[in-house]
């Protein structure tokens, strides 16, 4: 009895979390989702030397098509950004977007580790995935991924000139990506084959 009480409780709070916030959530959500994006452009303008002789010394492609390359960065990132933002040709800005992912996966040799979070983080996910307590479930792993990312993703205590700085700050913006995924969830709902949506037709 004790155990229904509190998820009723905590429901309640979350409906009244969305009542408060409905109208902002939807642009919360989306600057979350383009953050990696908007902080990489940026970073490729302050960084440009860096990043272009990074590149040549991995490629061994000269400086031009390195410059090309940040700039290609640079440019569809941001303007893909801005494309989001405004809701402007969005679905052309998302592909453009997952292109720099595609070409940022193969320049940088990003190699992706398996990272769990722990039992907690992964019955959370579950439940969104599943669609079963859609609303509560992303509000709770926003919070959950959020305390994560603060705690593990510190970018800001690590020196500037150390590659760390900038592995965290990368990790930093990608959580914050899914954060924004799981703002539109909690904003619009789960979809129409979830759980709690069935629960509607029984």
């Amino acid at each position: 009895m004790g155990k229904i009480n509190i998820m009723s409780t905590a429901e309640d709070f979350a409906d009244q979390f969305l009542r408060v916030t409905k109208q902002y959530l939807p642009h919360v959500a989306h600057l979350c989702l383009i953050s990696t994006f908007l902080e990489d452009g940026i970073r490729m303008w302050f960084q440009w030397g860096e990043q272009r002789d990074y590149i040549n010394s991995t490629w061994n492609c000269g400086y031009f098509l390195a410059s090309i390359f940040v700039f290609i960065n640079l440019f569809g990132q941001l303007s893909g950004c801005i494309l989001v933002l405004s809701r402007n040709f969005v679905q052309y800005a998302c592909f453009g977007l997952f292109g720099i992912i595609a070409l940022q996966t193969i320049a940088y040799s990003i190699l992706w580790d398996l990272k769990f979070l722990n039992i907690v983080g992964t019955a959370l996910i579950i439940l969104v995935a599943i669609g079963f307590k859609t609303k509560l479930a992303a509000l709770t792993l926003v919070i959950w991924l959020f305390g994560i990312n603060i705690y593990f993703n510190a970018f800001w205590t690590i020196p500037v000139y150390k590659p760390m700085h900038d592995f965290l700050r990368y990790d930093f913006f990608q959580t914050m990506s899914v954060i924004g995924g799981l703002l539109l969830v909690v904003a619009l709902g789960p979809g129409g084959v979830s759980m709690d949506e069935k629960k509607k037709e029984w």
